[in-house]
Parts: structure tokens; sequence; C-alpha cells
């Protein structure tokens, strides 16, 4: 029998090798003694038989080769421990995996041999070891190759690991004890689930089907759609410490015992989010996710408890009953109270507008007018200027008007993934679908809260959302304090079924009591933390500071309220 690995010219005309295939004599029937050669023809080295090209005979046998333009793969270099990944000589023996080295001594290649279904080396996939990149040789080859390693396990065992890389596959294999089968798809992640499905009986044999991709968001994705291939219960994912990122990132690091521990730990997928809760174990009682920061009135905290990351609160009133001041109350109190940058993206205002009225918080003065900051000395307005937006931790989007869904969403995870903004500040929704085109106001505003929903838990920001009341048609509108319920919002139900808490903001502005007029009511409409609804607070507005304080104990009579504002 001519062992597979052989390549090179036949001593009847000079043609190449290809692969073996069964013998076409009856009388000989060996199934894998007979040699074919890249001009068709075919010799066995069983009974020692001559056949002529066949055409038909190279289609049955899945020949997805030009015969005219068919390079064999060549065969350079010599097994040897891979040193610098804590590989073995005997796993790479085992992997047929060779390495080349310059004048130096130094490893400047590997080789990676690639199998078809007939055992035949089809293509070696060659990685220069400097620059991290990969040839096939010969071109194209690849595709007619299976898993990495496919060929060297026996089906139907108890485990099978799959891996991202060949070096993954073989330190996996080398600190399972040698005992498990581990393979490696051929392209990468993004190509994961095509390698998986061309080899999807042989994986399909095993009992468990391993899935040990990179820690990276890519390969975890990848981990998932390859695990949707196979039935409920069949697939584990091993989840791999970031640091180390992969198998070989354990083996190379001395990390075999951690890495055993994480794959014998390794969870079943279970689909669309499943779990088995009893795995939430010690989780349970970890915080860390989440960061909370207390709201800067005792009132709105004694029922929600303070601004929480990965939720949705959106605060709306009807015009003019001061949204952005309490806006701006919440940047200011998120930057003196919590860590992380901040998000503003006001669309109704410039940015030099928002510096101003974030420096007129800090310095309890009316700066967002002109003629009132002109009062002050430029030394005194530099130190409000570096202790607000001058701390580096202000990000806001320089635009006014409405923009694209996609555009605000793109400005949005911007800002939470690139520049750590933990909290961020939009105001406000009506404007952002206001030039939308193609759909009405409630479908607009429908995918857009979908989105921004699913925007807040992907990257577990505070969202802090404005959106406006539509017109009652009642003879008092909102503007003349009328009372605010869920169903008052504008637009669309989908604002108060996607948001974390709605907070509703009530004031006569039409008041002639002073007091009245300055007065606002702040309303619970919905809590999904802790259920507790109605009257959370009363803020009053000192005209002198263009500060909002809140009214310990406003009773019934507003007559003297001006005497509980701390001033």
């Amino acid at each position: 029998m001519l062992h597979t690995g052989y390549l090179g010219k036949t001593e009847h005309d000079g043609s190449n090798f290809v692969k073996h295939v069964p013998c076409p004599s009856d009388s000989c029937g060996s199934s894998d003694a007979c040699a074919i050669f890249d001009d068709g023809h075919m010799f066995c080295f069983s009974c020692r038989s001559f056949f002529p090209g066949d055409e038909a005979y190279k289609k049955e046998h899945d020949m997805p080769f030009d015969n005219n333009n068919y390079q064999q793969p060549t065969v350079k270099g010599y097994i040897s421990a891979i040193t610098d990944r804590g590989i073995t000589k005997e796993t790479a023996e085992k992997y047929g995996v060779r390495i080349q080295q310059d004048s130096s001594g130094a490893v400047v290649k590997h080789y990676y041999p690639y199998y078809d279904v007939n055992n035949t080396l089809v293509a070696n996939k060659v990685r220069d070891v400097a620059d991290k990149t990969f040839t096939a040789d010969p071109p194209g080859a690849m595709s007619a190759g299976v898993l990495f390693g496919q060929l060297l396990c026996q089906e139907g065992g108890k485990f099978v690991t799959i891996c991202e890389g060949e070096l993954d596959a073989m330190a996996a294999y080398q600190m399972l004890g040698s005992k498990y089968p581990a393979v490696s798809i051929k392209d990468g992640a993004a190509a994961a689930v095509k390698s998986c499905k061309r080899s999807y009986d042989f994986l399909n044999s095993f009992n468990n089907i391993v899935v040990c991709f990179d820690s990276d968001e890519v390969g975890q994705k990848a981990a998932r759609e390859v695990a949707q291939l196979f039935e409920p219960n069949k697939c584990k994912i091993v989840a791999l410490d970031n640091k180390l990122k992969d198998a070989c990132g354990y083996l190379a690091d001395g990390k075999s015992q951690d890495f055993t521990q994480a794959w014998w730990a390794a969870r079943t997928y279970t689909p669309a989010g499943i779990i088995n809760l009893r795995d939430i174990g010690s989780e349970l009682y970890e915080e860390s996710n989440q960061t909370t920061c207390p709201y800067p009135w005792d009132g709105i905290n004694g029922k929600l408890y303070g601004i929480r990351t990965g939720e949705l609160v959106t605060l709306t009133a009807g015009t003019g009953t001061g949204k952005s001041s309490v806006m701006r109350e919440l940047m200011h109190h998120v930057l003196k109270n919590a860590e992380g940058n901040i998000g503003v993206i006001s669309l109704e205002e410039n940015t030099r507008s928002t510096i101003f009225h974030l420096m007129s918080v800090e310095a309890n003065a009316r700066l967002y007018i002109r003629e009132e900051r002109e009062i002050f000395p430029p030394a005194e307005m530099y130190k409000w200027q570096e202790a607000t937006v001058g701390t580096g931790r202000f990000f806001a989007f320089d635009h006014f008007g409405s923009m694209g869904t996609e555009e605000i969403l793109a400005r949005v995870r911007y800002m939470v993934k690139a520049l750590d903004c933990r909290w961020v500040f939009l105001d406000h929704l009506s404007i952002l679908v206001s030039g939308l085109e193609g759909m009405d106001e409630r479908r607009n505003i429908d995918v857009l809260m979908t989105k921004l929903r699913s925007l807040v838990e992907e990257t577990n920001c505070a969202l802090l959302l404005v959106s406006h009341l539509r017109r009652t048609g009642a003879d008092s509108g909102h503007e003349d304090g009328k009372e605010v319920s869920l169903s008052h919002l504008r637009g669309s139900q989908s604002i108060a079924q996607l948001s974390d808490t709605v907070v509703a903001m009530e004031r006569d502005q039409q008041s002639d009591d002073d007091n009245i007029a300055n007065t606002t009511t702040i309303r619970v409409l919905k809590n999904r933390y802790s259920g507790e609804t109605g009257v959370a607070c009363h803020l009053f507005f000192n005209k002198e500071t263009g500060r909002l304080h809140e009214v310990v104990n406003l009773g019934d009579d507003l007559e003297e309220i001006s005497d509980d504002i701390p001033f």
C-alpha cells in the first residue's frame, strides 16, 4: 500500500500524484491502494494495474481541482517542538506540523497540514511567524480540506474539542493529557459555521462537542453560532479568561491546570439566552456590572433608589416645564457623585450653550444669560469651566436638529464603547424622529425606542431620555399643571413599555402666585425597580441662581414656600 504522504512523479510518464481512491478492478477490491494522478490516469499499488484517464471516475470521487493547474503541497521544514508556544515535539508529530528556520536558527514559518475526506494531503496552511499572516500552499487548495486534525481522530468518542486556530487545537489536546481529540476550523471565527457544516457528521458522532473559541466578542459569537448547528445539550462552550484569550495563551503562560478546569466547567449551550438558574451561584450577589448614582433629591431617591447603569429613564413634561433644567442638574450631580464619563446629546442647543448651562449649576448663577455672566471676572468663569467641562469627563455631540436612527445609535454606542461614557443624556426624543421619513411618528418612535432599549442592554450604560407629551384637548393643559399619566406620552406607548423608569414633571406656569408658578411636582409614572409610583417630591426654581431645590415640607399651602428654600 502506498503511504498517503507519498508525493512525486510516477515511473510511468512524469505526472503528479494527487490522491488515493478505491481500485476500479473487481479482482483487486483495495479501498485506497489506487493512486490517481493529475493527468487522470490511475495506478494500483496493490494489484499493479494501470488505468488510463477517466473523467467520470474523477468526478465520482470528488476531485475539486483542475488537472491542468493542480499543484502539490510543498513539504518543507521538519517536525519539532514549538517552544515559544509550549507545544511539545510529540504533539507536533501527532498533528504533522512542521517548522522552518532561517540561517540564524530562528523559526520563521509553521506548516499546518490539511487533508481531504480521503486522507490525502491537499494543502499546507503556512503561518509567517514574524507578521502572523497566513497563506495556503498551493493557493486555493484549502477548500478541499476538512477540519485541522480531523483525520487523526477516531469518530464516535466521548469528547471532541473545536478550536479557532491550529495552535489552539494542539495546545488543548496537549493540556488535556493527549486523551481527547481536538480540531480547528480552517479560516477563523467568521467562517466557523461553514467549516463545521462540512464536517458535521464527524463532529456529531461524538457524545459531547466542546467549543473552545477565543474569549473576544467575535469568538464567542461564532461559538454560539456553531453550537446552534447541533441538537440541544450536545455542545458546551468554554469560558476562557479574557487576558489569556485562547487555549494556546493558557499553555504559553503555564496555566494548563486553569485551562483544564475551564474545559471541564464548560456550560452546555442553550438557545436564546436560556440558562439554568442554578448556574448563577455566587454571581447572584455581585453588583460589579451595575453602577448606581443617587438622584440629587431625597424624595425621588425614596421611590427610585437612584439612577442605575443598564437602565433607560424617560423624563417627560409639557412645553416649558423645565425638563432641560432637570437634566442639567442631573448631569452636574453625576459629575460630582459618580465615576465614568458623561455623554450629552442635546438636539435643541449648541455645545456652547450646553457648557454655559453646566457652568451655571456649578456657579449657582445664570451664566447662560450673557448679561449675567458678564458680571463675573474671567478668572471666576475659568474656575467654573475647569470644574465642569474642564474635567474632561463630558462628551457632547455637536449637532442641531433631527438625524437618522442609525446615526444617533452609532453616536451613543461610540460614546459608551470608545469614550467610556457610563451616563448618556439625550434631549429629546421628539426632535430625533421629526426629520425621519417613510413612516408615521408613532412607528418611528417604536423603532427608535426598541433600538435604544437594545443598546442600553448591549452597552450597560444609563440612558436618560427626554420625551414630550401629546396635547390632551382638555381645557387645562400640561402647561397649566395638569396631572400627567403614561397615556399622555407623545407618539407611542413603546416609550412607557420599554423604559425602566418614567418620571413626569408638572408645573402651573401661568399661576398668578409666583411660588406656585416656580414649583415643579415630580411624579413617578413607572418604576420597574421597586414598583413605587406617585408624587416623589417638589422642586422650586430660584430665579436668582437658576437652580432647582427640593421643597421638604410643601403641605397644602404654597404661600410660604420660599421659607423652605435653603438660600
